[in-house]
């Protein structure tokens, strides 16, 4: 009978828990252009990562930090000029998502050393921002088990948690 359900639960798997899943944003954004051609670091727009369970996706705010001065005459930086004066919030739609019983703080990930591109694949070569990585308990504990593969040789530690309670609230 678990057999069954983990099967079903498997073949029925919602798009946005699988891999390649790349939703439409209200705004095309190219983590190319930003992340991989200009450099920009994960953590200056997603500043959560560091010190929020959550990264988060960065108020328009931030998007005027760079676009109050530089390439101000495109369509699409005038949008979220406009929307910045008006006070306007954008709806993103989440590329990486986990079920509800899951339990995931990136904090300890991020100022473990972790790199972002662990998870998430090579960000700053994609135009269109997609799920690298198929979102299974298996991908997590493979590092849980063996964090020096995924961890700069100078991290302190050497395995992740890997009890049920750890990720499992």
């Amino acid at each position: 009978m678990l057999s069954t359900v983990f099967a079903v639960g498997y073949a029925t798997e919602p798009d946005r828990f699988a891999t390649g899943y790349a939703p439409d944003q209200p705004l095309p954004f190219s983590h190319k252009l930003h992340a991989g051609d200009n450099h920009i670091p994960c953590v200056y727009c997603h500043t959560g990562a560091e010190r929020s369970r959550h990264a988060g996706v960065p108020a328009l705010q931030t998007c005027m930090n760079c676009h109050g001065v530089t390439r101000t005459d495109k369509p699409d930086i005038q949008r979220i000029t406009a929307a910045v004066k008006a006070n306007q919030t954008w709806q993103w739609e989440r590329v990486y998502t986990l079920p509800d019983h899951v339990y995931f703080d990136h904090r300890p990930h991020v100022n473990a050393g972790i790199a972002c591109q662990s998870c998430h694949g090579e960000v700053e070569n994609m135009e269109k921002l997609s799920r690298e990585m198929l979102m299974r308990m298996g991908n997590c504990l493979s590092c849980h088990r063996d964090a020096h593969a995924v961890l700069p040789p100078t991290a302190k530690v050497t395995q992740g948690p890997t009890d049920c309670f750890s990720c499992h609230r």
